[in-house]
């Protein structure tokens, strides 16, 4: 004859289920922003590479507004590739397209950014070289990145903020 306690003896030695398994971080990186940092800037310093070889190409031929516009629209569009892939961890094509088109509005802010900052210099020293104007458009590139950090995570990639 069993005890009262018997069936609940029972359920204490069914194997149970238990919470999924995942990566233990040690430190600092045991928070999912700071990881997103450092992948995210990875993928910054190949496109800002990317960007100002562009920019100091196409210089050569047209305005140094139209070469940073179309130097940030070619490396913006493989910065939001990359940065969904491998800062936000996104594999799937679902929501590939929406993302894009929200990153063109994050490239719209970047070049009012980059572009406020080369008609500045050009208004304050217009005889400025390419050097110059790398130099400033590299500058304001840095503000352009936090803003692009900012929306990226909480705004277009809010669904893998933790990963």
């Amino acid at each position: 004859m069993e005890t009262p306690a018997a069936p609940a003896a029972r359920l204490a030695q069914q194997p149970t289920r238990g919470a999924p398994a995942t990566r233990h971080y040690p430190g600092i990186f045991r928070f999912p922003v700071v990881r997103q940092l450092i992948r995210f800037t990875g993928v910054g310093i190949i496109c800002t590479a990317s960007s100002l070889a562009l920019y100091a190409l196409l210089r050569q031929w047209i305005d140094p507004q139209l070469a940073n516009a179309a130097a940030l629209i070619v490396t913006s569009v493989m910065n939001t590739a990359l940065n969904r892939r491998l800062t936000f961890k996104i594999t799937s094509n679902r929501k590939r397209t929406q993302d894009h088109l929200n990153g063109l509005i994050v490239i719209v802010i970047a070049l009012l950014i980059t572009g406020s900052s080369l008609g500045i210099l050009h208004w304050l020293h217009p005889q400025a070289t390419v050097a110059d104007e790398l130099l400033t458009t590299t500058l304001s590139g840095f503000v352009a990145t936090a803003v692009r950090f900012t929306l990226l995570r909480h705004w277009i990639f809010r669904r893998a903020r933790h990963i």
